[in-house]
């Protein structure tokens, strides 16, 4: 393995991949500035990790990407992302998904170039990097000592991913790696690793991560953790069982209490606050400017405008009378997506990045616990409702089920607090309107059904 590349090479190996990697990044599922043109490129760091000048050349690359801003908005310095540049003389078949196109100059003359991620060989690279705790130029390849990785695990990259990467090796570990990567802690290896100081089994234990120390600031780059062989992801599993018209109550319930242990171990192993008056109105504003943005830009809103403030203006009254409410670190992003059900039945919470659009302090901040319950409460209705006809009594069961659960660990059932419940879901699903007003126009009805049941909570939604 070689070192970071030097600036005068950098320069040329990125002089000559730039106008392919303009073409290429827009189209990448992860590639989170979608709909604006790429004008150049920052580097924050080149490091080559294996040689070019042999059959196969491998690159990590992390780039700050410019394009122009949104209009009306703040001047913007470029998110940075972190790329794996496979380097080869051609692509073998297999691999003609994953090109990224052919270089005319620099070093790289020739040569061709693709997503080092869909080749087993570069991917392999990255594991033996962290079984042996390897450090190449910024790269810190490190790992738990207690945990075992076994040498010649064959990799294979997972397609389904959305906002970052997945490799699996040998069913036995899962690497994750980040695509858009900010400096400092990333709650997607803090939270599991606190997790796993306090013995909770329902999240998996990180087995290795990869760091970047750069210019005084530290990166998280990519996480390695267990990967739970033959379990169902919670979303296909709900689908599969309403498609069968079969019952499942009894895995929300699971789904329930799994979540509320996952809360009560980070509740031990992390800070807590208590949010009173002063931080509980900043939250309503929040809520409440969220609301009237979406009021705005979706006018199938607006007949529940009024309604939906109630919500907000319930939970200001009751803060304003005195009482105050426990923040932890939770989730951040929780939905049925995001859990996994194992052979034997057991519930596993993954995934702790939290809602990537939001920026990563504010990730990290200390949040009601139901937060978290008024997004599986969401996901129990797109899951109803995607589905024809729709089966919002499926949802009303499964809702009921996750809450009684979640009771039964946590000592409180969410469903005895519920003008904060009702408040966080009108949040959520406000948030919902504007995302398929935006993007999937066709699933607008899914969380209008929500928006009519919360602006006015003593009508029971029967459609």
């Amino acid at each position: 393995m070689a070192e970071t590349v030097t600036s005068s090479g950098t320069t040329s190996l990125l002089a000559s991949l730039d106008p392919l990697l303009r073409e290429w990044l827009p189209r990448q599922r992860w590639f989170a500035g979608k709909g604006r043109p790429v004008t150049g490129f920052t580097p924050v760091a080149v490091t080559e990790l294996l040689p070019p000048d042999g059959r196969l050349g491998l690159y990590h690359l992390l780039l700050r990407v410019h394009q122009p801003s949104a209009l009306g908005a703040e001047p913007h310095p470029g998110d940075c992302y972190q790329l794996l540049i496979g380097v080869r003389e051609a692509l073998p078949p297999r691999l003609a998904p994953a090109l990224i196109g052919h270089v005319e100059g620099g070093p790289l003359a020739g040569r061709t170039v693709y997503e080092a991620l869909y080749d087993p060989r570069p991917a392999e690279v990255l594991l033996e990097a962290l079984r042996t705790q390897a450090r190449i130029g910024g790269l810190c390849f490190e790992r738990d000592p207690h945990q075992e990785i076994h040498e010649g695990l064959v990799a294979r990259l997972m397609t389904a991913e959305q906002s970052n990467s997945s490799v699996v090796y040998g069913d036995r570990f899962i690497l994750k790696l980040l695509r858009r990567v900010v400096p400092g802690t990333n709650p997607d290896l803090e939270i599991p690793l606190a997790l796993a100081r306090e013995g909770c089994p329902r999240v998996p234990a990180p087995t290795a991560w990869l760091r970047a120390e750069l210019n005084g600031e530290s990166y998280v780059l990519a996480v390695l953790q267990p990967f739970v062989s033959g379990a169902s992801d919670g979303w296909e599993l709900a689908l599969r069982e309403l498609a069968k018209g079969e019952d499942f109550a009894a895995e929300a319930r699971a789904l329930g209490r799994a979540t509320a242990e996952v809360h009560t171990a980070l509740a031990l192993a992390l800070p807590t606050v208590t949010l009173g008056h002063v931080q509980l109105r900043a939250l309503v504003d929040g809520m409440t400017e969220r609301l009237e943005a979406a009021v705005a830009a979706v006018p199938a809103l607006r007949p529940y405008g009024n309604g939906l403030r109630s919500a907000y203006r319930a939970l200001a009254g009751l803060a304003a009378e005195g009482r105050t409410w426990t923040a932890q670190r939770i989730h951040g992003d929780l939905h049925l997506g995001q859990c996994l059900r194992s052979p034997s039945g057991e519930w596993s919470l993954i995934d702790f990045e939290g809602e990537p659009a939001r920026p990563a302090a504010e990730r990290r901040l200390p949040q009601p616990p139901v937060r978290d319950v008024a997004g599986m409460l969401r996901s129990f209705d797109y899951a109803a409702r995607s589905v024809s006809p729709p089966a919002p009594q499926w949802a009303r069961a499964c809702r009921a089920a996750y809450c009684s659960g979640y009771g039964e660990v946590a000592g409180r059932d969410p469903r005895t607090d519920p003008v904060l419940l009702r408040a966080y879901e009108t949040d959520k699903a406000v948030y919902e309107v504007v995302y398929e007003a935006r993007h999937r126009p066709d699933w607008l009805p899914v969380p209008l059904s929500a928006i009519r049941r919360l602006a006015a909570p003593d009508q029971e939604d029967r459609s």
